[in-house]
C-alpha cells in the first residue's frame, strides 16, 4: 500500500496479553549465534508469531547458501521478529489466514494480520487493486473472519481507508458505503472472542486535526473495535505517534491504540510530503514488536508493514508489496 501524508498447544488470549501493555512482552532479538532459536518463534518474550517462511527468513537461507554470511546475520534482525501477514486481496483469504493462525496457535502465540481489501482503496495509486465493490467485499471479509476460527489474532483493519475519506481523496459519494463496510467488518471480526481489531487511523502528519479524524472513526465503528492503529507503512517517530494517539484517544472515549514501528528508526525522510513516503532512502528498523510500550494506552508496537517490501515502483523499487532484499538489508544495517 502507499500511505500518503495529506496525502496471533494453548492459544494465548490477546486480551490477557494486551490488557497490561506496559508489563508484558519484549522486543527480543535473534537466537544464539545470530541464528534462529529452536522453532520459528525466535523472539524471547514476545507474544506475537514469527513466520518461519517469511520473505526475510527465506532470504537469510539463500544468502547463507551463497556465502553472504554477514548480510544474512544482519537480515536476521527482520527474519527473527514477528511481522504482520497481509492475506491477499481479490480472492478467498482463508488459506493465508488459517496458515498464520494455526502456526501461531502451535506455539501459543498470536498472529498479527492486516485486512486490506476495501473497494476503491489507495485512491488509485500503487496498491489500488482490491475488492471490486461492496458486494465483493462482504464475502471476502466473511472468509477472512471464518478462517480465524477460535485462534488468537490481532487484526489491523483497512489501512488508509478512513484517512482517505477525511482528506477528500475518496469521492464523497463513497463515504457512507465505506463507513458501512468497515463497521460491518469490525462486527464480523469481533464475532470471534480471541480477536482484537484495530482500525487504521493514518499518522500524525497526515490528518493533523484529530477532531476531524475522530468524527470519521466514530462513523466507521471504532467504538466496537479494540482501538485504532497509527503509522502503518509510514516512518513517523514513535514518540510523535504516542503524543498524537493520546490526543485522538481523548476524542474516542480513551480508546487504546497500536503503532507500526517497522521502519521508523530514523524517522521520516525530509522533503515534500507527497515525495517522501515511497521507498525513502536512509531509513531504519524501529522498536521491535512488543507489548511493553510504557504507556497504558499503547497496546503494542508492531511491525505492520513488512520491512523490505516495496512501497511501489519508485526509487528503483519493484511493485508495491514485492520483496526487495537490498532495501531490507539497508533497514537492518541502519537499525544500530
Amino acid at each position: 500500500m502507499s500511505v500518503r501524508i495529506p496525502t496471533l498447544v494453548p492459544v494465548l488470549l490477546l486480551g490477557t496479553l494486551l490488557g497490561c501493555s506496559a508489563a508484558n512482552g519484549d522486543g527480543g532479538g535473534p537466537g544464539p549465534q545470530g541464528g534462529r532459536s529452536a522453532g520459528p518463534a525466535a523472539v524471547t518474550g514476545s507474544p506475537f508469531w514469527v513466520n518461519p517462511r517469511s520473505p526475510a527468513a527465506l532470504q537469510v537461507q539463500e544468502w547463507r547458501r551463497q556465502g553472504r554470511t554477514k548480510d544474512a546475520e544482519l537480515l536476521e534482525r527482520i527474519a527473527s521478529r514477528p511481522v504482520a501477514e497481509w492475506p491477499t486481496g481479490g480472492h478467498d483469504p482463508g488459506a493465508d489466514v488459517r496458515e498464520a493462525v494455526r502456526g501461531a496457535a502451535a506455539e501459543g502465540r498470536t498472529a498479527v494480520l492486516v485486512a486490506y481489501n476495501i473497494p476503491h482503496r489507495d485512491c488509485g495509486q500503487h496498491s489500488a487493486a482490491a475488492a471490486a465493490d461492496a458486494a465483493a467485499y462482504a464475502p471476502w471479509i466473511g472468509a477472512f473472519a471464518d478462517a480465524l476460527a477460535d485462534g488468537g489474532a490481532l487484526v489491523v483493519l483497512e489501512p488508509d481507508a478512513v484517512p482517505h475519506v477525511v482528506d477528500g481523496c475518496t469521492p464523497p459519494e463513497l463515504h457512507e458505503e465505506r463507513f458501512r463496510l468497515i463497521s460491518g467488518a469490525i462486527a464480523r471480526l469481533k464475532q470471534h472472542p480471541n480477536v482484537k481489531v484495530y482500525l487504521d487511523a493514518g499518522n500524525s502528519a497526515w490528518i493533523t486535526d484529530p477532531a476531524k479524524l475522530a468524527r470519521a472513526l466514530w462513523k466507521a465503528g471504532v467504538g466496537d473495535a479494540d482501538g485504532f492503529a497509527l503509522n502503518v507503512s509510514n516512518f513517523r517517530r514513535t514518540d510523535e505517534q504516542i503524543a498524537y494517539g493520546r490526543r485522538l484517544s481523548g476524542l474516542l472515549d480513551d480508546a487504546h491504540f497500536v503503532i507500526d514501528t517497522s521502519r521508523n528508526g530514523n524517522g521520516p525522510l525530509a522533503g515534500p510530503p507527497d515525495e517522501v513516503w515511497c521507498n525513502p532512502p536512509g531509513r531504519a528498523l524501529g522498536e521491535p514488536p512488543t507489548t511493553r510500550t510504557g504507556d497504558k494506552l499503547v497496546d503494542a508496537f508492531l511491525w505492520v508493514k513488512r520491512p523490505g517490501e516495496s512501497d511501489g515502483p519508485c526509487r528503483g523499487g519493484p511493485k508495491a508489496g514485492e520483496w526487495w532484499p537490498e532495501y531490507a538489508l539497508g533497514l537492518a544495517r541502519r537499525a544500530g
